[in-house]
């Protein structure tokens, strides 16, 4: 009896182990999420939270940034045209190297890391390209990757748009990646994706930020991710940590932290990314003049906290709406509010008909951070909380713009379409 009793007492104490170990692991997992492959801790040279971007001109290059645990390590970049989209070599003569730029940052929780960006420039438009990234040394690559330069006299596109992912544990960034699972599920011809603003909730824990690129590296190794500075990304006029993880335009208002403001082409569109979060007024006579210069059908401008979008910004407003408002620009898209709105065609902060103002969205969020719906104002022809993340696509040709909403359940919230007025 005594040893049948031992012998319950014993189970009893491994399994009170067992779930103790169990609980730690969990914990584990939701603060600090690996990087590496499957199960296994990154060496200190393998390329971590590696994306894609656009820099130049989208249809002859293309950019990438990467960490690595290490701060000695080099930068390169090897790609290789990849026609079939099969395996390629990057021991063929084809094969066209990059020497990038390296440095370090102290990111505390991690440690010391190495920041790494390159651009891989004079592409074929139109091609499939294979792609790797590492130090140069024999066996220090990432596994091969793939992406595609834009067609030239591309006059048809769709691109998927978010916002505020802003995720503490790696839980949250499951959600997004879900999101962007699903945004890519529906919108498979995407070209590329737009996120308006507060990517992690705390822009100082690269744990965040790993696990941001870890549940979206399906996409962001292959698809131009291009971001907005929202108000957690740059916090107390430092954006160190957002910038020092993409590789972007440098045209944007040079008194701004480089990489916060920037603009692009994209087939008939011109892109303005502006930064909510510091010097609007200088950044209003960089956008004039962006503005003044363009000649694209369609004008977006992407931005984190908005003039109309559930709660007004007031800086916004007053600074860049009437410029939006004096060039004409289409479409306005927005983040912070955590809910979803379309306004009115709205000009001169009133309600016009359509194709003569611009309409201003916040597509929701797309991670967990779901605010309540707050009190419809004027310019809201659609506002609503469903709670649940969303996305949208949008698909731009010459003659219409057509936007869709959906939830990350796949389900049509929202569409609308505007019809070219240049």
């Amino acid at each position: 009896m005594n040893a049948m009793i031992r012998s319950y007492w014993l189970l009893a104490a491994i399994l009170v182990v067992l779930i103790a170990v169990g609980i730690g692991m969990a914990i584990y997992e939701q603060r600090s999420p690996k990087s590496g492959k499957e199960g296994q801790e990154p060496s200190a040279w393998t390329p971590l939270s590696l994306v894609t971007t656009f820099k130049s001109d989208p249809r002859t290059s293309r950019a990438f940034a990467w960490r690595t645990r290490g701060a000695e390590y080099g930068t390169v970049l090897q790609v290789v045209p990849a026609p079939n989209g099969g395996a390629a070599s990057f021991d063929s003569s084809a094969t066209l190297e990059f020497e990038g730029e390296s440095e370090s940052i102290d990111t505390g929780d991690t440690g010391v890391q190495g920041v790494h960006k390159a651009e891989a420039t004079g592409l074929a438009a139109g091609t499939r390209y294979a792609y790797r990234v590492g130090d140069g040394e024999k066996e220090h690559w990432s596994e091969a990757y793939s992406f595609a330069t834009e067609a030239e006299g591309t006059d048809e596109f769709t691109f998927i748009d978010v916002a505020d992912s802003q995720g503490l544990t790696s839980e949250d960034f499951k959600v997004w990646g879900r999101t962007l699972d699903a945004a890519f599920g529906t919108f498979p011809d995407a070209s590329f994706f737009l996120h308006n603003g507060d990517l992690t909730e705390e822009a100082e824990e690269e744990a965040g930020w790993e696990a941001l690129f870890g549940e979206a590296s399906r996409w962001a190794t292959s698809y131009p991710f291009m971001p907005v500075t929202g108000n957690n990304d740059e916090v107390d006029k430092k954006a160190d940590r957002f910038v020092s993880h993409f590789n972007l335009p440098d045209n944007g208002n040079k008194s701004n932290i480089a990489g916060t403001t920037y603009s692009f082409d994209y087939g008939l569109a011109h892109f303005i990314v502006l930064n909510t979060e510091s010097k609007l007024k200088d950044q209003a006579k960089w956008l004039e003049e962006d503005l003044r210069q363009t000649k694209a059908t369609w004008i977006i401008v992407a931005l984190h906290r908005g003039p109309y979008g559930g709660n007004q910004d007031e800086s916004v407003l007053e600074r860049w709406v009437p410029l939006f408002d004096k060039y004409g620009v289409d479409l306005v898209l927005q983040g912070h509010n955590h809910e979803y709105s379309r306004s009115y065609s709205i000009k001169d902060g009133e309600i016009v008909p359509d194709g003569k103002g611009t309409v201003y969205v916040v597509p929701n969020a797309s991670g967990t951070k779901l605010n309540e719906k707050k009190e419809d104002q004027f310019y809201h022809l659609v506002h609503f909380q469903n709670g649940k993340p969303m996305f949208a696509g949008i698909r731009v040709t010459g003659q219409a713009l057509t936007y869709q909403a959906y939830d990350a359940d796949g389900k049509l919230l929202d569409e609308f379409t505007l019809e070219a007025r240049r």
